[in-house]
């Protein structure tokens, strides 16, 4: 055995020696021939330079846009897994929704993982750990708001310093030196700021209702953070603490400005809340991400309803902020213009994710425009400077529910353009429609309820009455965190929605234990109630035959043309369910593919479209997965997609890293542990995109 190993090791040096000799000579041809194509006019493609990804989504702007190309429709299919990395182990119990989009600066890629939130770097290119960071917040994380990994995080650099900013689990602002993951010590105490302290009211160190899912925004030297609290359907009380949003110093965390989301006496707005009813409410945090316009020094802040989601008996009036998109200056937190999407909301119609910014030709001029994906399926476009509406937003009047002590809008306002891009409202014409049996039994379901256009309000729910009021879209949209993508070269938004119903009804509250509202949302139907059975459906039940009471598609992607205000194309985003594909009922009957309902987001680059599955199904071949799909950009036809071990809970983004360029998202849900999945083209592959070839 030595002789061999030894014999090897002889010829490998002989060889290296001989290689040694003929590089130099390599060299020289290769540079010869260089110079003799250039000469004669052929163009050489220089190795491509390695790209980051700075910000959540790909810049402050909310884009989630690359121009790379390495990968396209033509080659999409050919992707294999370069590396994964499993986030279940940072923490003590093991995570299944991993909602983090992770960044990525010279080749070191940095996430939050695990249900401890930890902050960990890794090598871009395979996965390997390089540090870790973590904070033990004890019975405060444990009690708070918002727990698990979070979605991301923010990077800032000056040319010098690096830092990686978070906010905890315990609601703290965390600054890390990049390179070590260790705090930084000139940044609030030792690295961290509180983020309960200095909030312009008093909360409880370990008991107040505050947290934070999304990634800073870092704009101009400001870190601007929002908040979120605990779900809304049955609040504690009223009188929750309320959302502010603050701009911090990125290098000493010092607090720059505060933005009162609901306005103090003698504030704009204070007014919009009558009876003085702005004291003694709260929420209106900014929950989802925050776009930053730099060159305007704007900040675009998506605030949320008041308290609670369902019920607002106690804030009459249309209460400003409350889920309205207010810009404000980045270095003062003065308010400079704001739009209201929902008066006195009642269907938990807050802003979900980011506003996207852009610079659009319209009618002739280039504009600066503001894009909201909303929950309710419209894209609500204002020119970012003035606020004004690109297109008329016209107040039409909505329906007046039957809560006691409810204060309703008489209107609502609705984009004339574009056009809605999900179902609003629910009617006969929306059902099921596989076959007319099931059709027919739809039909009978929904005499249980009130059914109508959006923003028809929830009613009081009665054992020998209707049953509560159908709301589509649902408290989740429509549209939620992860946003929409814009590609500069076509002009077009890509968003993705969702169809699903749900039931809104008020009920009158005996326990004031539970909340100190006279009325709740219904989350739960009273017990004596659980057994009742009307045309052969119970309170709670949405569906026909354990099928979805709704016709299809489920999700689907939309491409919004920003010039012109029109939808260029839809389609069915994700594969039929299997539990759909092989019901007893749908035995012998084609459907066509209903795509998927999840929460979801997609990437655009400058060859495709991309975004995976919300749920996993069974392959002809019975293999079990999710796919991640790639589709044209001008016509949305799929035209490549990889198998992934389960589906996509955070949207994608990309990079180029020695000479590969990697597709990155995290993975997991279900029975699904969460996880990075990187994929990259086979190494011999990692050329230019292939043009799409025949049979592609």
């Amino acid at each position: 055995m030595f002789g061999v190993v030894q014999g090897d090791q002889y010829r490998m040096r002989n060889i290296t020696r001989r290689l040694a000799l003929a590089l130099p000579v390599l060299g020289y041809l290769a540079s010869k021939t260089q110079a003799l194509a250039q000469a004669a006019g052929a163009s050489v493609k220089p190795a491509a330079a390695n790209t980051d990804w700075l910000h959540y989504a790909g810049d402050l702007a909310g884009t989630r846009y690359s121009p790379l190309d390495q990968i396209g429709l033509g080659n999409f299919k050919d992707m294999e897994v370069a590396w994964r990395f499993a986030t279940s182990p940072y923490g003590p119990q093991p995570e299944y929704i991993l909602a983090c989009t992770p960044l990525v600066s010279k080749g070191r890629m940095f996430l939050t993982a695990g249900s401890r939130r930890s902050v960990v770097s890794i090598d871009a290119a395979t996965g390997e750990v390089l540090w870790v960071h973590r904070e033990d917040e004890g019975e405060r994380a444990a009690r708070a708001a918002r727990r698990g990994s979070g979605r991301g995080l923010a990077y800032w650099t000056d040319g010098k310093e690096e830092r990686i900013l978070y906010v905890t689990i315990g609601y703290q602002l965390v600054a890390l030196d990049a390179k070590t993951g260790a705090r930084c010590p000139g940044f609030g105490d030792n690295g961290i700021v509180d983020l309960r302290l200095n909030d312009d009211q008093e909360v409880d160190l370990i008991k107040g209702d505050f947290g934070y899912n999304a990634a800073p925004a870092i704009g101009n030297d400001v870190v601007v953070i929002g908040a979120a609290m605990s779900p809304g359907d049955q609040p504690r009380t009223h009188n929750n603490v309320k959302g502010y949003v603050r701009g911090f110093d990125v290098r000493t965390g010092k607090r720059l400005w505060i933005f009162h989301t609901i306005p103090k006496k003698g504030e704009f707005g204070y007014d919009t809340w009558l009876n003085g009813s702005a004291d003694v409410n709260g929420n209106t945090g900014v929950w989802g991400q925050i776009a930053i316009d730099e060159e305007l020094n704007t900040a675009y802040l998506g605030v949320e309803m008041p308290t609670g989601d369902y019920n607002g008996q106690y804030r009459p009036g249309p209460g400003l902020f409350g889920e309205s998109i207010v810009a404000v200056d980045l270095k003062t937190g003065v308010r400079k213009w704001h739009f209201q999407f929902v008066h006195h909301g009642l269907w938990d119609f807050d802003p979900p994710c980011a506003a996207i910014l852009a610079d659009v030709p319209i009618n002739g001029k280039i504009v600066k425009v503001l894009a909201q994906p909303s929950k309710q399926g419209f894209l609500y476009v204002f020119n970012r400077v003035t606020g004004k509406p690109i297109w008329p937003i016209v107040e039409k009047k909505v329906a007046k529910g039957d809560v006691p002590g409810e204060w309703y809008s008489p209107t609502q306002p609705f984009p004339t353009k574009p056009p809605a891009y999900d179902l609003q409202g629910i009617g006969p014409k929306d059902l099921i429609d596989f076959t007319p049996a099931l059709h027919a039994e739809a039909l009978r379901l929904i005499k249980n309820y009130v059914t109508g256009p959006i923003f028809t309000p929830p009613t009081v729910y009665k054992r020998d009455g209707t049953w509560g009021t159908i709301q589509v879209p649902n408290q989740q949209g429509g549209t939620n965190w992860p946003g929409g993508a814009y590609d500069p070269e076509t002009r077009t938004v890509y968003v993705y929605s969702k169809t699903v119903p749900t039931i809104r009804a008020a009920l009158h509250n005996t326990n004031k234990a539970v909340s100190d509202m006279e009325w709740i949302s219904m989350v739960a139907v009273p017990k004596e109630d659980q057994t009742l059975v009307r045309d052969g459906f119970k309170p709670r039940d949405l569906t026909v035959q354990g099928l979805p009471l709704l016709k299809p598609p489920y999700g689907r992607l939309t491409a919004i043309n920003l010039s012109k205000g029109d939808i260029s194309w839809q389609v069915a985003h994700g594969e039929t369910p299997d539990q759909i594909r092989n019901h007893p009922a749908l035995k012998g009957i084609k459907i066509p593919r209903t795509g998927q309902s999840g929460l979801l987001g997609p990437l655009v680059t400058k060859t495709m479209l991309v975004c995976g599955d919300a749920m996993s199904t069974t392959a002809p071949s019975g293999e079990r997965g999710a796919m991640l799909r790639a589709y044209d950009k001008k016509t949305g036809e799929e035209k490549g997609a990889v198998m992934m071990p389960g589906p996509q809970v955070g949207a994608p983004m990309t990079y180029m890293l020695n000479g590969s360029q990697y597709i990155v998202l995290s993975i997991g849900g279900g029975n699904v542990k969460a996880e990075m999945i990187a994929f990259r083209l086979p190494r011999a592959s990692s050329g230019p995109a292939r043009p799409p070839q025949a049979g592609d």
